[in-house]
């Protein structure tokens, strides 16, 4: 098991000794997961906090007329998990589901909360990771009910430059809360000005 991405990645915050990444090393698992394949499925409790070491992951819900509203993406040195299901254990009313050929590594709750109480930095780590997350989906709610289409498309675009290549236009569109069509109008704009 190759765990040398997350280790540079948690290196961005609190470099680990030998001892912590040991520990690390054996609480983490490794899968390979085939494009479109899920690692969470709505009604079932999440059961790992997912940290992608290549390939591309949605997350979304689908509503009751079988729409999919994505929430979010996660691609290489990112993480992705239902936080809610993960930390309460209750069943998910989300889907994470692989766009591309993936590998990551997945750790369970207990295995997480282990590292916390006998690896301090493992804990501020998670802690900063948590708030990083909850300042982006803050920053996300507010440009829902403040910002135009357009400026959402123009926001995404900047904040996510690796994605736009990667992903459909209907999965930007379900994203940005457009359709499509709309998303379409929105780029014909966006190229004549």
């Amino acid at each position: 098991m190759n765990i040398k991405p997350i280790i540079e990645h948690f290196s961005n915050y609190v470099p680990l000794n030998e001892m912590e990444i040991k520990e690390l090393k054996s609480k983490l698992t490794e899968k390979k997961v085939k494009r479109r394949q899920f690692i969470l499925q709505e009604g079932d409790v999440c059961k790992h906090s997912t940290f992608v070491v290549s390939g591309c992951f949605k997350m979304y819900k689908v509503d009751n007329k079988g729409q999919e509203h994505n929430l979010q993406f996660s691609i290489e040195d990112g993480w992705i998990a239902d936080i809610g299901s993960f930390h309460s254990e209750y069943p998910s009313k989300l889907y994470i589901e692989a766009l591309e050929q993936s590998t990551i590594l997945q750790i369970t709750k207990p295995d997480l909360i282990f590292l916390y109480k006998h690896y301090p930095k493992f804990d501020r780590i998670f802690r900063v990771l948590i708030e990083n997350a909850f300042i982006t989906l803050q920053k996300r709610v507010l440009q829902n009910i403040s910002s135009t289409a357009e400026e959402r498309y123009l926001d995404f675009l900047k904040n996510y430059p690796n994605l736009f290549n990667r992903i459909s236009n209907v999965q930007i569109a379900s994203y940005i809360g457009v359709t499509p069509e709309f998303l379409s109008k929105i780029r014909k704009s966006i190229a004549t000005k």
